[in-house]
């Protein structure tokens, strides 16, 4: 497996290679897309590793990304506090009058 590819789907391109983190002994695949000003480093190399299969794990794994960027920020307010019940919405049994 080369140590370096690049490859287009759709509109973006891809360009990848195999770096380690700071500190540590494992090698990374490393990969920027063009328009994005950032790079990721979201899978440990393999050697089972081809080019068809990081290629195909990449794409999914920004895609995925994208989608989830897209999507409405949750709020995290309250959380791990219990709903309050719901207002009852009929009336007491009864014929409505005081007793």
């Amino acid at each position: 497996m080369t140590k370096k590819f690049s490859f287009a789907d759709g509109d973006r391109k891809y360009t990848c290679h195999i770096e380690g983190l700071a500190g540590r002994p494992e090698a990374w695949w490393w990969f920027e897309v063009s328009g994005d000003s950032h790079r990721y480093a979201p899978f440990q190399a393999a050697r089972g590793d081809t080019e068809a299969s990081v290629r195909d794990r990449i794409v999914a794994y920004y895609q995925n990304m994208l989608t989830r960027r897209a999507e409405p920020a949750r709020s995290w307010h309250n959380r791990g506090q219990p709903r309050p019940a719901a207002a009852a919405t009929t009336p007491p049994e009864g014929n409505g009058t005081p007793a």
